[in-house]
């Protein structure tokens, strides 16, 4: 894992030198305040661990409406319910996977209505840019963890992606990618979530820092 905090120094770090010296994570607010409620932030640590990056361990509030979004490579877009962003909102998302942004997102315990809102959402903001299942050899695989199935209790499952200028931009599961084991607040019982979440989330954040 040396390599990646190398090939990562050389590449990244220039862009992020101007702020301060740890990366971090962007926990979205969005809507009329909406944002997760307890998705677990243990993968962060994991991920600083395992690659020698300097990762803030907590995640940062960041409103989707904000010029603070800009100021971190990858944010969490979760939450429960259904929602409908703001003009500025929408606009904010689009330049920002425009612009080598990522981000990951999955409903709180797989909240159906969320799922509806989000992909309408989505629609509205980048109606030019449209969903494929990831396939299982992409590189975000086995960016750091070799993952070969991605599974919920009951079935193998396909994580979605966004992809811009030829960059997946936007990691989409509509089954919850929250560690539940790890989480503080909830524990999504009738949920169908993600069992390697952590791996993924892991991987996520590192192939966010790459590209």
């Amino acid at each position: 894992m040396k390599r990646i905090a190398l090939i990562f120094s050389l590449l990244v770090a220039p862009l992020v030198a101007d702020e301060a010296q740890r990366i971090k994570c962007g926990n979205l607010v969005y809507g009329k305040g909406q944002t997760s409620v307890c998705f677990a932030d243990a993968f962060l640590k994991d991920a600083a661990r395992e690659t020698g990056i300097d990762i803030d361990p907590s995640f940062s509030r960041i409103a989707l409406a904000k010029p603070e979004l800009f100021k971190t490579p990858m944010c969490v877009f979760t939450g429960e319910g259904d929602f409908q962003l703001t003009p500025e909102e929408r606009k904010n998302l689009k330049r920002y996977l425009e612009n080598g942004g990522f981000i990951m997102a999955s409903p709180g315990c797989s909240d159906a209505d969320w799922n509806r809102a989000f992909q309408r959402e989505i629609s509205a903001a980048l109606p030019e840019y449209k969903f494929a299942a990831l396939p299982m050899d992409h590189e975000l695989f086995s960016t750091v963890h070799k993952i070969t199935e991605v599974r919920t209790y009951s079935k193998s499952v396909k994580l979605q992606g966004l992809q811009i200028n030829g960059r997946l931009a936007l990691l989409y599961s509509p089954e919850g990618l929250n560690d539940v084991r790890n989480a503080s607040g909830c524990c999504c019982c009738g949920g169908s979530e993600i069992q390697q979440s952590r791996q993924v989330n892991v991987n996520a954040l590192v192939y966010a820092l790459l590209h």
